[in-house]
C-alpha cells in the first residue's frame, strides 16, 4: 500500500504568512484548494493501486471502476484514494489475483478462469443452465461467497465484490455455427475450465488465450473463434474479426475483485467502513446492470453490421445442444470431486442461488 502525506510545503507557507501579510487573491485560491486536500488532522491519504485486465475504454472500466473509485474517494473525506491500472499494465491477467494476494498490487480484479484449477468451487457456478445475466451470474457468486459456499478459496485475500459476464455466445471468422457437431475439428477459444470441458466435449480443440490477445490471435487464424460475452465482443473489438454468431448461454463467466488482506487490516476503521460500504451485494448487482445493457447494444450491433447471427435460447432443451452441455457438465464436477470436493453440493446451492437472483 502507498501512503501519501498530501500537506505540502506551501500550504505551510501561506499559514504562516497570513498572520503578518496580505496575501494575493492567487495565494489565496492556493492556499484554500490545498487546504481542502487536507482531510485529516495529520493530512495522511492512501492510495491503493487496483490492476484489471479491461481496456480504459471499457465499460467495466469507464462505468463502474472510476465511478466507484470517486465514490470512495469522496466519501473518506479525499483520505482514500484509488489508482485504476487496466489492460493489464500492472499484472499479467492471470496472475493478478496472486499479485494482490503477495501485494505486488493492492487491489486486482480477475476472471476466475484465467488460473485453471485455482478456483474449482467458484467455476461451478458458470456451468451452463445457471444464468441467463450477467446480474443474475453476479448475484449467484455472491451468494455462495457470503453463504460461505465458495469463501475458503479467498482466504488468503480479501474480497470486495464479485461479478459475473453476461452468458457467453459463440463467434466465429468463417463459419457460422448451427450444431455441435459444426464445431468439431475447430480451434476455439477457451475461458475457462468449464467452457474448456464443453468445447471439447462437442469435438473442438479448446485453446487457452487471455482476452487481450483474442484480436490478433482471430486476425492470424490461431484460432477459428471463442466463447465471448457480447458485451466483450465490443469492448475487444472482436466483431472487427468475426462475421458469425451463435448466440447460445454456453457458459457464463465468473470474476472477482479482491484486496491484499494487509492493505485493507492497515486502514483505520472508518476508511475500511467506506470499504464496506462500497463492496458487496450492491456492486456485483451495479456490474451486472451495466454489462447487461451492453450486451443487448452489442448484439443489436452485430445485427446492425449485417453480421449472421442465429439464437438458441435454450440449449439444455435443445436435443442436439442437450447432450454435449451436459457431458462437459458432468465432466467438470467429476474433476471437481476428484480433488477431494463435494462438487455436488456446491453445484445443488448453485442451483438455488440462480432461482434466487433471476432478474
Amino acid at each position: 500500500m502507498t501512503l501519501r502525506t498530501s500537506l505540502s510545503l506551501a500550504v505551510l507557507i501561506a499559514f504562516s504568512l497570513s498572520g503578518c501579510s496580505n496575501q494575493s487573491s492567487t495565494d489565496n485560491n492556493s492556499s484554500e484548494s490545498a487546504d481542502s486536500s487536507v482531510n485529516s488532522p495529520t493530512g495522511e491519504v492512501t492510495t491503493l493501486r487496483l490492476s484489471h485486465f479491461w481496456p480504459a475504454t471499457s465499460s467495466f472500466s469507464k462505468e463502474v471502476l472510476e465511478p466507484w473509485a470517486q465514490k470512495i474517494k469522496d466519501e473518506s473525506g479525499g483520505r482514500l484514494e484509488i489508482e485504476l491500472y487496466p489492460s493489464a499494465t500492472l499484472s499479467k491477467p492471470q496472475v493478478t489475483y496472486e499479485a494482490a494476494v503477495k501485494g505486488t498490487v493492492d487491489i486486482g480484479s480477475q476472471a476466475h478462469g484465467y488460473t485453471n484449477g485455482r478456483f474449482p468451487l467458484t467455476q461451478i457456478a458458470e456451468l451452463p443452465g445457471l444464468s441467463s445475466s450477467a446480474t443474475q451470474m453476479g448475484c449467484i457468486l455472491q451468494t455462495l461467497y457470503e453463504d460461505g459456499t465458495i469463501a475458503s478459496e479467498y482466504e488468503d485475500s480479501h474480497v470486495l465484490f464479485m461479478y459475473g459476464a453476461g452468458p457467453g455466445a459463440l463467434h466465429t471468422t468463417n463459419k457460422l455455427i448451427k450444431t455441435p457437431e459444426d464445431m468439431k475439428g475447430m480451434r476455439i477459444r477457451r475461458p475457462s475450465a468449464v467452457a474448456g470441458d464443453i468445447i471439447e466435449s462437442m469435438g473442438a480443440s479448446p485453446v487457452g488465450l487471455p482476452a487481450n490477445d483474442m484480436y490478433t490471435s482471430l486476425q492470424r487464424g490461431v484460432v477459428d473463434g471463442l466463447s465471448f460475452p457480447w458485451e466483450a465482443v465490443t469492448t475487444f473489438k472482436i466483431d472487427e474479426v468475426t462475421k458469425y454468431h451463435t448466440n447460445i448461454p454456453f457458459y457464463s463467466s465468473g470474476l472477482m475483485v479482491a484486496m491484499n488482506k494487509d492493505s485493507y487490516q492497515n486502514l483505520p476503521d472508518d476508511l475500511k467502513k467506506v470499504l464496506d460500504d462500497n463492496s458487496g451485494m450492491n456492486l456485483a448487482k451495479k456490474v451486472g446492470e451495466v454489462f447487461d445493457k451492453h450486451d443487448k447494444t452489442a448484439l443489436q450491433n452485430a445485427k446492425d453490421l449485417g453480421h449472421e447471427v442465429i439464437e438458441i435460447p435454450d440449449p439444455l432443451n435443445d436435443p442436439a445442444w442437450k447432450g454435449p452441455l451436459e457431458k462437459g457438465t458432468e465432466k467438470y464436477l467429476n474433476d471437481v470431486e476428484e480433488l477431494g470436493h463435494d462438487a455436488r453440493e456446491v453445484y445443488e446451492k448453485a442451483k438455488v442461488a440462480s432461482d434466487t437472483c433471476k432478474v
